[in-house]
């Protein structure tokens, strides 16, 4: 017996898909334009944002600052390395439903914030988005596999070919990043891809019952009444050519 998740995933037409792409570019050029916004009240504070609302570790008053960490960035600069990867894997993971998008992301705000404020050195201010980028990454790599989806299956194959050289900020070693985080967004991302996978049609009973032969011949209705099924069809139409 087939499981629910066995059955072949729903497709958006054209015409959905299209609207999709359009709110999922709109969504992202919202979040970047509201990143730099903050940004911009962050420096006229002199940092003093991302150094009150960044994650500090195992501070049990800093756990609401999971939710404020991912929108600050110590400087300019940090903000400009993450804004490009932030669109491009944000709009590929949201171009196929806003709304998924939206409850991926909150996913991985926490799995990356809490990988910060479980694992990080004492004393340690942690801000940015490249915690959820990393998540974004995985998500669109093996989304098209528990999809079943072969465009999705093509996109993720070349953005993992293409920037599994992110990985390597994903372990330890590289001085001044938080490696803690990205890992924490990775595994989110991947989690979120069997997570938030499409899910098919459950198939009835009806349909099962079609699909398994039958040792007894279909009866026919009476008075007008509706065929079970193909055999059926098929006999019916040999009787109404006298075989």
């Amino acid at each position: 017996m087939a499981s629910p998740h066995d059955s072949a995933p729903a497709t958006l037409d054209p015409a959905q898909l299209i609207a999709e792409a359009r709110r999922a570019f709109f969504t992202m050029f919202g979040f970047l334009c509201l990143i730099w916004a903050v940004q911009l009240a962050n420096w006229a504070t002199d940092e003093q944002l991302a150094l009150q609302h960044g994650i500090v570790s195992r501070q049990a008053s800093s756990l609401p600052d999971l939710l404020t960490a991912p929108f600050l960035h110590l400087n300019w600069q940090h903000l400009e390395g993450n804004s490009g990867p932030l669109f491009v894997f944000g709009f590929l993971a949201a171009y196929r439903g806003v709304r998924k998008f939206l409850g991926l992301t909150a996913l991985l705000v926490v799995t990356s914030g809490m990988a910060v404020w479980l694992f990080e050195r004492d004393h340690v201010v942690t801000v940015g988005a490249s915690g959820v980028i990393f998540g974004y990454f995985g998500y669109v790599v093996l989304r098209g596999l528990f999809d079943r989806n072969l465009i999705d299956s093509l996109i993720g194959l070349v953005m993992g070919a293409s920037f599994a050289y992110l990985l390597t900020t994903a372990i330890p070693g590289t001085p001044g990043v938080s490696w803690l985080g990205h890992l924490g967004g990775l595994v989110g991302g991947l989690a979120g891809a069997w997570i938030f996978r499409t899910r098919g049609p459950k198939r009835t009973a009806t349909a099962a019952a079609d699909a398994e032969p039958s040792a007894a011949p279909a009866v026919l209705g009476g008075s007008g009444g509706a065929s079970a099924g193909p055999r059926a069809d098929l006999l019916k139409e040999l009787d109404d050519l006298g075989l």
